[in-house]
């Protein structure tokens, strides 16, 4: 548990990705296999389930720190953080735990789940005794489902094959599937994981015993040039930029598995579309987007109808009917089992239009190309993005082969998107950020002005943390303490006195706002220091986004 968080205070301590890289690779080449499992498990994106309700961390807590509950409070929200304040306000350990990560969650953090109070209370009293600040700050991190670091999956990667000496593709390729939760880490799934590739094993496939993984996905970069830069229009295939779920739908073995780019798997959710798989031969991966899509319709649905798919706890016929899926296909990366990822993109592409010709059905659809003689026609199209419902356009090299992550090393392919959409809001709440900024109020509430019936008041509609520099962060800080007037936990609510231009990719209808009105990807352009508060921007203007989104 020592070695880990003390990587852990090493990664959140820093923005340079070369010390986060060599803090990885330190700690990778001497950790047990066991606890590099769970490390990578971590690291790489997996969450830890909550054992402990935060009510009883924070009882337990106060009791054994002899804090009444209105101190522990004022501690909590000068703080910021809960695990933080847990590991200020207990008093030095009587005892220290040589205990390695691994022993730490299979043998205490997993088994509190489920156990009475009396019991939690003497366990979690027992482990924080035996833990310094760092690892107690760790630990209720764990406990509480709580754990968060900055660091990417990709830096993960890149740490483990320069300690394993494989080249980080294979890595990749080995990490897909990784931070499913019902396969538990493992030192002997960590030493597969590292193994030296076999000889004459050019490119890792899913093994047998995980037939149901998909590739890694390949991304994009996005096009901040005059895409004339990126030579002949004809050199490139464009399409159009939808807003949906990235996936990968994969039979093999007379099975269909459907994962997102976020490695969590979605059969389950898409019964329309897993038994499109059946349709399918054997040995077929096919990579697109998953959208909201009507049958016999010719455009797809708003993101919005998507959604219910994801955060319903059941599939009633209702919401299945509501929210109808299809897969919109971009690319075959594999057929009859073999492996396509290195032939060329333009030859993958016709491949996965005979398939779908052969298929002929509605919920398999082939992304369309977006024919131009010229990048200023091509420019001229991508102004028609809003009334089309996408987000701009796609532009990937007619020869580039299928990537893992974000390389240029296969080829490449850029997203080309419209401006986004923009309000000047007045910050109205805020609270404490994570990690290294859980000591700052980073996180905020953004509100415009509603005119109804003759009377501004300002209206909440979107949250957002990011976009500024840590030095902006800082003078926001101060001037969120200055201006608190009332405190909800770790919430303040201020005084109006700044306003940031806010930028956002969708706009929706919502019932659950007082707005009426959801945002999607939220963040801070700018602080507007050169407006007032009474300059802000409107919820009719936010409503005229909307009436054209939808129009």
């Amino acid at each position: 548990m020592r070695r880990f968080a003390t990587l852990y205070a090493a990664l959140d301590a820093t923005t340079s990705t070369n010390e986060k890289l060599e803090a990885l690779i330190t700690y990778f080449s001497g950790a047990e296999p066991e606890d590099a499992a769970w490390a990578s498990y971590f690291l790489a994106g997996g969450k830890p389930r909550q054992s402990v309700p935060t009510r009883l961390m924070i009882e337990f807590a106060r009791e054994r720190a002899g804090l009444p509950e209105w101190l522990f409070e004022e501690s909590y929200q000068a703080v910021g953080d809960l695990a933080e304040t847990i590991a200020h306000v207990l008093p030095p350990p009587e005892r220290e735990s040589e205990l390695g990560l691994a022993q730490w969650i299979e043998d205490r953090v997993l088994t509190l789940r489920g156990a009475n109070p009396d019991e939690l209370r003497e366990r979690l009293l027992g482990y924080w005794n035996e833990l310094n600040w760092s690892e107690r700050f760790l630990l209720t991190k764990l406990i509480g489902g709580g754990f968060r670091v900055g660091v990417a999956r990709q830096l993960v990667v890149r740490a483990l094959a320069e300690v394993a000496g494989v080249d980080h593709k294979r890595i990749a390729q080995r990490m897909v599937g990784w931070t499913d939760s019902r396969q538990a880490p493992s030192a002997a799934r960590y030493l597969r994981l590292v193994a030296p590739a076999a000889e004459g094993d050019d490119v890792d496939t899913p093994h047998e015993s995980d037939i149901g993984l998909p590739y890694p996905f390949f991304l994009s970069h996005q096009l901040q040039a005059d895409p004339a830069t990126l030579g002949a229009p004809s050199d490139w295939i464009a399409e159009w930029k939808w807003d949906g779920i990235r996936a990968q739908l994969v039979k093999r073995g007379g099975r269909v598995w459907i994962w997102s780019r976020g490695e969590d798997l979605l059969t389950e959710r898409f019964p329309e579309l897993a038994s499109l798989g059946a349709a399918l031969p054997d040995g077929t991966v096919i990579d697109g987007e998953i959208l909201a899509w009507e049958p016999g319709a010719t455009m797809p649905l708003p993101f919005a109808r998507l959604q219910p798919r994801i955060t319903r706890k059941s599939l009633t016929k209702k919401v299945l009917a509501d929210s109808p899926a299809a897969l919109l296909a971009y690319d075959l990366l594999e057929a009859d089992g073999r492996d396509l990822r290195t032939e060329p993109l333009h030859a993958r592409r016709a491949m996965l239009d005979a398939l779908a010709s052969d298929l002929a059905v509605d919920l398999l659809r082939v992304s369309p190309v977006v024919e131009a003689s010229d990048w200023a026609v091509l420019a001229a199209l991508r102004e028609e993005s809003r009334a089309r419902g996408v987000e701009g356009l796609m532009l990937k090299e007619r020869a580039s082969m299928y990537g893992v992550g974000r390389t240029k090393a296969s080829g490449t392919w850029w997203k080309w998107k419209i401006d986004p959409y923009s309000v000047d809001a007045v910050l109205l709440y805020a609270q404490p950020g994570h990690g290294r900024r859980a000591s700052l109020y980073t996180d905020f509430t953004f509100a415009v002005w509603d005119e109804a019936d003759g009377v501004r008041t300002l209206v909440p509609f979107a949250k957002a943390y990011s976009g500024l520099t840590d030095e902006e962060m800082r003078k926001v800080d101060a001037i969120v303490r200055k201006t608190t007037v009332e405190k909800f936990g770790p919430v303040r609510s201020l005084t109006p006195t700044l306003v940031f231009e806010i930028g956002f990719e969708g706009i929706q209808a919502s019932p659950r706002h007082k707005s009426g009105i959801a945002v999607r990807f939220p963040r801070m352009l700018r602080w507007r220091t050169d407006k007032s508060i009474e300059d802000a921007d409107t919820l009719d203007l936010l409503k005229g986004f909307l009436n054209e989104a939808t129009a």
